[in-house]
């Protein structure tokens, strides 16, 4: 009897916030998911009227972001946050490995150091896109470093550079997605083959065979697009990768020190009686305990880079498209262009991506918790 009674007192404290969670959360995702399957401000007349007339149009939205001709900025778009993603969390990873380890030889002033690499982290992004805006001007800031050398000062663009890297033709998506998945599963099904789970080796591997398959065989043949259409990595993203990173590199290096400084000595002890040298002891000890961290930093900072707006507005501005993101994009085509639908699909996208990141990692973090209950 009191059991249920603690639960429905549990219940009747944790109604409110569910109630709240379930409509102004997932309420508003479905609200938004299912505008983006409607043609509300297509028509500009329409669009903010008090009584539109919104119908039902499925996929046509998502049909254009991808395959449009009109939207091949967004294609850009992707682009640019797929390389983003990927330099800023290498970056961030990285100097932040760096400074912890500078850290954790226990120099002097170190709490000094500490605040000074945490600092920036306190920022927002708005104060820091400003900064460093200031500091990358085509005619100042860092181009203006050599003169105090007695040499030529810098003429690169860092936020106006129209020059791309790497560019391949968005027809070829879907088979280099296709490609990429089917390594993955791959992977996966060596992994569970080497742990005896035969059933998911089997499984991942068929996956994988007919992925493969496909796109030797029949992705060539698929187009998105009528013409070729090449994106790549704009060079303009180079300073506001920098940024990002000098912001966020104290978060990685706060977790990075967390982690060192709870090695056991002992380990180290260990490894130094067997002949280990520093570099190995690091190789061979150190960094495998560092694994669950880095997996940790990469989720919060792949989630921070896959929906960023702030940084990019603060520092190129809405309109300059060799910087955009999908974000500013949404915002741009939703409350600049009054196209509602098409602002929504964009998030939903945005969504979907996101979760890609978090569903799987909340996913392992649940079963981690139920194998220690």
């Amino acid at each position: 009897m009191k059991l249920s009674r603690d639960r429905l007192w549990a219940l009747l404290v944790l109604l409110p916030s569910l109630i709240l969670v379930a409509v102004f959360v997932y309420g508003f995702i479905g609200r938004t998911v299912y505008v983006s399957m409607t043609n509300w401000g297509l028509d500009p007349a329409q669009a903010l009227a008090l009584d539109p007339q919104i119908k039902f149009t499925g996929l046509d939205n998502y049909r254009e972001l991808f395959s449009g001709f009109l939207q091949s900025r967004f294609r850009q778009e992707l682009v640019s946050t797929l390389f983003f993603t990927l330099f800023f969390i290498l970056g961030c990873l990285g100097v932040g490995l760096g400074l912890a380890l500078l850290l954790d030889r226990n120099p002097r002033g170190e709490g000094l150091w500490r605040t000074i690499f945490l600092f920036p982290m306190s920022l927002s992004f708005i104060v820091t896109g400003t900064i460093w805006r200031w500091m990358l001007q085509p005619a100042g800031g860092v181009n203006q470093l050599p003169t105090a050398f007695g040499a030529q000062p810098g003429t690169f663009g860092w936020l106006t550079s129209t020059e791309a890297l790497w560019k391949f033709d968005w027809n070829r998506l879907p088979l280099i997605t296709a490609g990429v998945v089917g390594l993955v599963l791959t992977y996966l099904a060596v992994q569970a083959g080497r742990r005896g789970d035969r059933t998911r080796a089997i499984v991942a591997g068929l996956c994988a065979a007919l992925l493969l398959g496909w796109a030797v065989f029949a992705g060539p043949n698929l187009k998105l697009l009528p013409a070729p259409e090449l994106h790549g990595f704009n060079l303009a993203l180079i300073g506001i990768v920098l940024a990002a990173v000098w912001q966020m590199s104290g978060y990685t290096m706060a977790l990075y020190l967390a982690g060192l400084r709870g090695v056991p000595e002992e380990l180290r002890e260990a490894a130094r009686v067997d002949g280990a040298n520093d570099v190995q002891m690091y190789r061979r000890v150190i960094f495998p305990l560092l694994a669950p961290i880095t997996l940790s930093a990469m989720i919060i900072l792949g989630h921070i880079s896959l929906k960023i707006f702030d940084l990019v507005y603060a520092m190129a501005g809405p309109d300059n498209t060799f910087t955009s993101v999908p974000a500013l994009n949404m915002y741009l085509t939703s409350f600049r262009q009054n196209q509602f639908a098409l602002g929504a699909a964009i998030g939903t996208i945005l969504l979907i991506l996101v979760a890609f990141v978090i569903v799987p990692y909340l996913a392992s973090a649940f079963r981690s918790e139920e194998g220690h209950a």
